[in-house]
């Protein structure tokens, strides 16, 4: 058959698949992604990406099959798809067939089942009903009516089972006839299925040696490639090896360059070292000849009014300072040159001084820095009057030049020898002058003013003033000006001219001339130089300011009466030029501010202290005092930059203090003039005296006037007003700050003092409290008065006219002595109702509905005191109402075996604590808790119980009263209907003990039936309230447990007849809610993960040393970074699709708990839940309330149900049921108590085992319960006593006897609990089969000492797993008794024969099994090898074989026969001439050289021939003899026989013919001879016929058999007579 042309056809169920033209080549795919992947992962070994081109070239995958396949056997992409197809299709096929199998195996467990369940249930039924008769006949009510509901039990599953077998027998047809539509589709297939099989079998071939080829050819390659490399490492090696030595060649060649290099570098730092003295000789000679060249230009200047001449006193005192001013740095010719700009006042009579230094300045620095110059210049020098110094003086200005540091240099050695030149000429001039020996000391001029104060400048003005200095030393002077401060020659202008010598006592005068640029405080010095030293007259320029101070910095009001009120007055002035905006601000209610000043001019800068912060109380104490013309010299200001940041410049003070700028200022401070920094100054300004506004608190007796904030003008003043109120007496103290908005006013302390005198009359509690106070109850309280008056004063008490009708103050009028006290009595009788007035109404201003709070102020009028005496009551009014929470109580009907109770809130509405009870109660109410009497606390609301207990049948109406604390009657209206059922209950209250989880405890109790007549005048008669009497009959009852409970009554439901009572059982099993149980197996698994993953962690910490060595140990330092890099730019290699996903993920998924809904009530989970719940259970206790419904007449009347059951008359059974934790559990099997020993065979015996353990604190005595004797389950072990914690394991056997279903119960019963074991199995009639048939097994001819070996096999068909033994009767315990008794031939009478015949020699059997004994699992079978190992020759080795079952069932019984031969050939089919018993006297015949092959004996043989004659002829007679070669496993020797008659003409003449007369027989065959007699004519009846002829067979020995031929003519009748 065509694959291609039937792959299309191979099964209808695969219709759905794809057309082939959709089928891509897998394997194709598989290579090419194979190569890749090899690719991929030999990057990570080399950075070439042509290493395996030649590989990639030779091995495509059409290049490959051609090389592995011819043209003949190369199949294509469609051929191969649909073999793929094909054996897909056909593994469906095989698939659907076991499912089916397994369908149909399955349909007949479950009809089988069905039918014994029916079986069973017919059974028990029958069983039933018999009982029913019995207890019928025995009169047992209760009995037969527990039998009846369990007959229509067992009838109601009896008919679901027999509705459910039709169901599964047509079920199980459907499957039947699905499988043989599945086993007929398999046979259509077979052929189809070889030619698969084949075609996969070729392809696995193909696919082996594909893989070899390409294996070899990949070693190849990676055999070149390793040489590759090798070549490389060399090839780099070298390249190194070159690389260092070019590099050695380069040290050498630096090292001999720099030798030659240092030796003209020495010589070329010599020269420059000489040329450099030259220099410095030449530059000091230059420089004395210029000193020289000065000094003799200041002696021969004569006349003083030169100007020459004060210029080189001016250049000459500039040389002294500028030695004075810095020590030298240690590196020569390093200096930098100040800068400052030049003043706008500068003109050519004022600068004449300043030029001359910074001439001389630049002369100097040029002379030592450009000593080449200077040479040229030589000549000149000889003209000392005009050459040199006239181009200094007419020179104006020069243009700034930003010299570098190398530009300006001088030597040390020409700074100190200038210095000391200079100091040997000024000590000439500044010598000391003495007069009349008086020596002066002290400035020697006098400055009128003192100071030089430009005073409230503004920015861009010019200001000038006049100074006249004063000779006021003893002798005649000069002066000169030296000039101003340095920070202040951009500023100020000094036009001063010499006067020339003065005498003592006269003056000069000089003109300052100041021109401010800055808003800014300046302070400074106009430096002069007179002949008896230098002096100085001191300069300070101040801005506008504010000049703030008060007239009185302490106001004391001394002593007042408590009342009255004093004011007193400061006044504020302002001596500045700026006016400010002030607060006064209580100092106990002001919080720490920054306040910024407005800017007072346009232009004017902000400093980076502009932000003033108060000083807070301390600083307070201090009075400022500003005068005009001073300033603060306390404040240093520092200007601020229009740059980024503050330079670090020092700036001389008149304290001689110097401060730097360090912090950089906001940008919005330095804001340009008329830009919004200003605006914004003011608004922020603004903001936060607002801030202070609000911040000012009148928190005293205290206070500032009216006048608290407010401008203050230049040269200004305004009255501030304080005011003295005293409310208490004592002192009062208040301190005061005036806060400006101008920073640099500090705030002003004022403090004030006071003192408070009382009253004469005061009240001794001014607060009158009255607590509580209920509703129209009168309370009282005294109010005292004390007088520290030295006289009588009279008092009248008043009360405001809203609470005249509920409060009263007696007397009203009254005289309190001198220095004594006045007791007032205080009524209140607060009002709620509608009668008199309502205290809420009346005062309902002083009155708070809400919280009930009065709060009522009032006065005491004194004689001669304006201020009356204030005091104040307070209360809290509230009710005195309880309140139940309805006002009528229905206990409906109620019945004279019951109580009906319910339950009223009583509410207490005050706000205090009252009694209350009930009195009066009728007999048959009972009132609780306390019988009704007790306290209610304010709000408090407490339920009372009501208990209505009827005394007999009728209607009940009547009232309760509760009483309070304060004799008010609250009533509550009730009524009731009693009832009287027909049926009783013997107990209406069942408490049941300490109940077990999974135990059972049970009570009894009788439903009794009294009314047997209508005797309603001497007896109670059954009736509801005032209704007709019931009359008298069988009643019925049915109970009615809650759904699902833990509660169990037997019977639920009966009849009693009048007179008579009926037992009914109640039983109480506390169980596990399934809940509760899922709810702690989630809980369990989550412990167990968390353990879990808390081990993992444990484990991987202990694992990160030892994985960090193994890094370390691991990590090259050459390749170690390099390897990394090409790792991470490698791409991952594609996994291969039988490839194993990683064991160790990066990332694991997190843990996901199981909902409790998703765990079975059978699994392992949920029986380790339910154990752990067992053990940790704490108890409980439940109470439930059981009706049970009582009919009013019998069934037999046919009423409809709801006239039948009257819910009136309804019995309720209340059940008192607590649970404790069991003192034993299961704690084998998940701690289940069910064991089930599932299919177990007939016959034989499961053992199982169940382990509890004693979890209490006591030790228990065990015992347990009977089972039944006849049944399969058996208690194999004794109980022994458990000690707590201790175990003991309880050993349970199962042994069915027949194939059916078992269940049976067992209790493990102590002290304590009962423990209930449910025991179960299924008892199944084994079935298996042997596939040997026969009767016998028979192993032929065997050589002595060598073996044959024959299987058979054994199926098991049933269900479950099959155990067996196989048996031999040579192994019997009887076999030696068997043998003493004699052989069957020996024995009279029919004995049987045994089968057992001849054994070896050595003991062992000659027969053998492999397995004895073993199981067969469940649709399995086994195979049996019997073998045949004889140690002697003898034809008669046989033996009986038998396979049991555990069951002792038999599987197979067959005889086990054999031959064993010393040689290969063999002779048989003969007469026997020997019995089948060997004789023990019989030895073996001897081999030894004593008897050659020809004396043997030949052996001999008998066979008989019988020919039948009748009428019609005599027929020939025919027998066989076979002639054998055993087949022999030893090597060498002869392997078939040949065979040969002799004295065949005798035989012929005879009638007798063989056919073959010769021949030969292979080894393990055998071969028959024909042996065929001819009875010649004439030969009489009954004439016997005796030849005697040798057959002589050849193998590796010779034998001969003398073989005896016996022949008769029989009769047709005779045949039977002889046989």
């Amino acid at each position: 058959m065509n694959i291609m042309d039937s792959s299309e056809e191979v099964s209808p169920i695969a219709a759905e698949n794809v057309a082939l033209n959709t089928w891509t080549d897998e394997e194709t795919g598989d290579e090419e992604a194979g190569e890749d992947g090899f690719r991929d992962e030999n990057t990570l070994f080399s950075n070439t990406e042509d290493e395996f081109t030649e590989f990639d070239s030779s091995t495509s995958c059409d290049e490959m099959e051609a090389d592995l396949t011819g043209d003949d056997s190369k199949r294509s992409y469609a051929e191969r798809a649909r073999i793929f197809k094909l054996r897909r299709n056909l593994d469906q096929l095989d698939s659907f067939y076991k499912q089916k199998e397994h369908d149909v195996l399955k349909a007949r467990e479950e009809l089988k089942a069905c039918r014994l369940n029916i079986t069973e249930l017919e059974k028990q039924r029958d069983k039933v009903e018999r009982d029913i008769e019995q207890q019928k006949e025995a009169d047992n009510t209760v009995a037969v009516f527990r039998l009846r509901a369990q007959h229509k039990r067992l009838c109601v599953e009896l008919q679901g089972e027999e509705e459910l077998e039709p169901h599964i027998a047509q079920a199980l047809k459907e499957h039947e006839l699905q499988l043989c539509q599945v086993e007929v589709e398999q046979g259509r297939f077979t052929q189809l299925r070889q030619e698969v099989e084949q075609e996969e079998q070729d392809l696995e071939a193909y696919q082996a040696h594909r893989a070899a080829v390409r294996l070899e050819q990949e070693d190849a390659v990676a055999r070149r490639v390793q040489h590759r490399r090798q070549l490389e490492r060399r090839k780099q090696m070298n390249l190194l090896k070159e690389e260092e030595a070019r590099h050695h060649r380069a040290l050498e060649e630096a090292q001999a360059s720099h030798l030659r290099a240092s030796v003209y570098f020495k010589e070329t730092m010599s020269r420059i070292r000489q040329q450099e003295a030259e220099k410095e000789l030449q530059s000091r000679e230059m420089m004395e000849r210029r000193m020289q060249a000065v000094l003799s230009l200041k002696s021969s200047i004569a006349s003083p009014g030169l100007k020459k001449t004060s210029g080189v006193e001016k250049s000459a005192e500039n040389l002294l300072q500028y030695r004075d001013a810095e020590p030298v740095p240690a590196k020569p010719g390093r200096l930098r040159p100040d800068w400052r700009t030049p003043s706008p006042m500068s003109d050519e009579d004022s600068q004449s001084s300043e030029e001359g230094f910074s001439v001389l300045h630049h002369h100097s620095a040029g002379g030592a820095g450009k000593a080449g110059e200077d040479e040229e210049d030589k000549d000149d020098e000889e003209s000392l009057a005009l050459p040199e110094f006239i181009g200094l003086w007419d020179l104006k200005h020069r243009d700034y030049k930003d010299l570098q540091d190398d530009e300006v240099s001088i030597s040390i050695a020409e700074l100190g020898g200038l210095a000391l030149t200079l100091a040997k000429h000024q000590s000439a001039l500044l010598g000391k002058k003495t007069v009349q020996g008086k020596e002066f000391k002290g400035c020697p001029f006098v400055s009128k003013p003192e100071l030089i104060h430009f005073k409230d400048f503004e920015v861009g003005n010019t200001y000038k003033k006049k100074i006249t200095l004063t000779n006021v030393t003893y002798s005649t002077n000069y002066c000169k000006v030296l000039g101003v401060s340095e920070h202040l020659k951009d500023f100020i202008a000094i036009h001063f001219e010499p006067p020339g010598p003065m005498s003592a006592g006269m003056a000069c005068e000089m003109m300052a001339t100041f021109k401010p640029m800055i808003n800014k405080d300046l302070d400074g010095e106009v430096q002069f130089l007179s002949a008896a030293g230098p002096f100085a007259v001191p300069l300070k320029c101040t801005i506008k300011k504010c000049a703030l101070a008060v007239d009185s910095s302490l106001i004391d009001f001394g002593a007042h009466v408590v009342g009255e009120t004093i004011s007193r007055t400061i006044t504020l002035t302002n001596q500045g030029a700026v006016g400010t905006h002030f607060i006064l601000v209580p100092s106990a209610c002001s919080e720490p501010r920054q306040l910024l000043s407005k800017p007072s001019s346009v232009g004017a800068q902000v400093n980076s202290s502009s932000e003033a912060v108060w000083d807070g109380p301390e600083s307070s104490a201090q009075t400022v005092q500003q005068e005009s013309g001073e300033s603060k010299s306390e404040e240093e200001p520092q200007e601020l930059s229009a740059g980024k940041d503050c330079p670090s410049t020092e700036h001389k003070q008149s304290g001689a203090s110097s401060m730097r700028c360090q912090t950089p200022v906001a940008p919005e401070l330095m804001a340009p003039e008329g830009s919004s920094g200003s605006t914004s100054l003011e608004r922020n300004g603004e903001e936060t005296l607002e801030s202070s506004k609000e911040d000012t608190l009148d928190c005293s007796d205290i206070k500032a006037g009216e006048v608290k904030e407010g401008e203050i003008g230049p040269f200004g003043c305004m009255k501030l007003q304080i005011v003295f109120t005293p409310t208490v007496p004592g002192e009062a103290k208040m301190d005061f700050h005036i806060k400006f908005s101008d920073p640099d006013s500090q705030p002003i302390p004022i403090a004030v003092r006071g003192e408070g005198i009382s009253v004469p009359v005061w009240v001794a509690q001014p607060n009158v409290d009255l607590k509580i106070c209920m509703h129209d109850r009168l309370y009282q309280d005294s109010i005292v008065v004390q007088s520290r008056s030295s006289t009588a004063l009279r008092l009248t008490f008043e009360v405001c006219k809203e609470l005249r009708n509920h409060m009263e103050v007696l007397p009203k009028t009254g005289f309190i002595q001198a220095q004594s006290s006045f007791n007032a009595q205080l009524k209140f009788l607060p009002s709620d109702h509608q009668k008199r007035s309502s205290l809420p109404e009346d005062a309902e201003r002083f009155f708070d509905r809400e919280t009930g709070v009065l709060e009522v102020p009032m006065s005491i009028q004194v004689a001669d005191q304006v201020r009356p005496v204030p005091f104040t009551v307070h209360a809290i009014i509230t009710t005195s109402d309880l309140e139940f929470d309805r006002t009528e109580v229905d206990f409906g009907h109620c019945s004279i075996f019951e109580s009906v109770q319910t339950s009223v809130l009583l509410t207490n509405h005050s706000l205090l604590p009252q009694d209350f009870g009930f009195l009066g109660i009728p007999e048959f109410v009972d009132v609780q808790p306390n019988d009704g009497f007790g306290t209610l606390l304010p709000r408090e609301t407490l339920g009372i119980d009501l208990i209505f207990s009827a005394k007999q049948a009728g209607e009940y109406t009547f009232t309760l009263i509760c009483k309070s604390g304060i004799n008010r009657d609250f009533k509550l209206q009730c009524r009731a209907v009693g009832v009287h059922p027909p049926l009783e209950l013997s107990h209406s209250l069942v408490q049941f003990g300490a109940t077990a989880v999974d135990d059972v405890s049970t009570a009894v109790l009788h439903v009794v039936n009294s009314h047997t007549g209508h005797a309603e005048f001497t007896h109670l008669a059954p009736r509801i309230g005032k209704g007709t009497v019931l009359p008298a009959g069988p009643k019925l009852f049915e109970f009615a447990p809650p759904e699902n409970s833990e509660i169990t009554i037997t019977p639920a439901i009966g009849r009693v007849l009048p007179g008579q009572r009926c037992l009914v059982q109640v039983s109480f099993r506390p169980t596990l809610s399934d809940q509760a149980v899922r709810e702690e197996v989630v809980r369990l698994l989550c412990q167990a993960e968390e353990w879990r993953t808390q081990d993992l962690e444990r484990t991987e910490k202990q694992k990160e040393p030892d994985n960090l060595n193994k890094k370390d140990a691991q990590f090259d330092p050459r390749k170690g970074k390099k390897q990394q890099h090409r790792r991470s730019s490698a791409k991952p290699a594609p996994k291969d699709k039988g490839s194993k996903a990683s064991l160790s993920p990066k990332t694991s998924s997190p843990f996901r708990p199981p909902r409790p809904a998703d765990i079975q009530q059978g699994s392992d989970e949920f029986a380790a839940g339910k154990a752990s719940l067992l053990r940790s259970f704490g108890g409980r206790f439940g109470s439930c309330i059981v009706p049970c419904f009582v009919s009013s007449g019998d069934t037999a009347e046919r009423e409809p149900r709801g006239e039948v059951f009257s819910p009136h008359n309804t019995l309720y059974l209340e059940l008192h049921c607590p649970a404790v934790r069991p003192a034993m559990v299961v704690i084998s099997n998940n701690g289940r108590t069910t064991l089930n020993f599932q299919q177990v065979a007939v016959g034989q015996r499961v053992v199982q085992r169940v382990t509890v353990q004693n979890i209490s604190q006591e030790s228990l005595e065990l015992r347990s319960s009977l089972l039944d004797s006849s049944g399969p389950f058996m208690l194999l072990n004794p109980l022994r006593p458990l000690k707590p914690r201790a175990t003991h394991t309880i050993l349970l056997s199962f042994t069915p006897t027949q194939g059916q279903k078992y269940r049976e119960t067992v209790d493990i019963k102590s002290a304590a609990m009962t423990l209930r074991l449910i025991l179960c199995g299924v008892g199944v009639d084994p079935v298996v089969t042997c596939s040997h048939g026969g009767k016998l097994m028979d192993f032929g001819y065997v050589l002595e000492k060598e073996a044959a070996t024959q299987v058979f096999k054994l199926q098991n068909t049933s269900s479950l797993q099959v155990r067996f033994a196989v048996h031999l009767d040579s192994l019997r315990l009887t076999k030696h008794q068997e043998q003493q008794e004699l052989p069957a031939f020996l024995a009279s009478g029919t004995k049987p024969q045994s089968a057992v015949g001849t054994q070896n020699y050595s003991g062992l059997s000659v027969f053998s099994t492999v397995p004895i004994e073993g199981a067969i699992p469940p649709g399995k079978t086994q195979d049996i090898a019997v073998t045949f190992r004889p140690d002697h020759e003898s034809p008669n080795y046989s033996d009986r074989l038998t396979v049991e079952l555990m069951n002792k069932q038999t599987v197979c019984a067959f005889e086990l026969k054999g031959a064993a031969r010393l040689h290969t050939m063999f002779l048989c089919g003969g007469d026997p001439l020997d019995v089948s018993v060997e004789s023990l006297a019989t030895l073996p015949p001897s081999s030894g050289p004593d008897f050659a092959d020809s004396e043997r004996p030949p052996q001999p043989v008998l066979l008989t021939l019988r020919s039948v004659y009748s009428e019609s002829g005599v027929p020939m007679a025919v027998r066989e003899l076979e002639v054998g070669c055993i087949r022999c496993s030893q090597p060498g020797g002869k392997k078939n026989v040949e065979f040969s008659w002799d004295n065949l003409l005798v035989l012929q003449q005879r009638g007798f013919s063989m056919e073959p007369a010769r021949g030969a027989v292979e080894a393990g065959t055998k071969r028959s001879i024909s042996v065929t007699w001819a009875p010649p004519s004439g030969i009489s009846p009954n004439e016997v016929v005796r030849v005697s002829a040798q057959l002589t067979l050849k193998g590796d020995e010779t034998e001969v058999y003398s073989v005896t031929l016996l022949a008769m003519a029989l009769k047709a009748p005779e045949l039977d007579q002889s046989a």
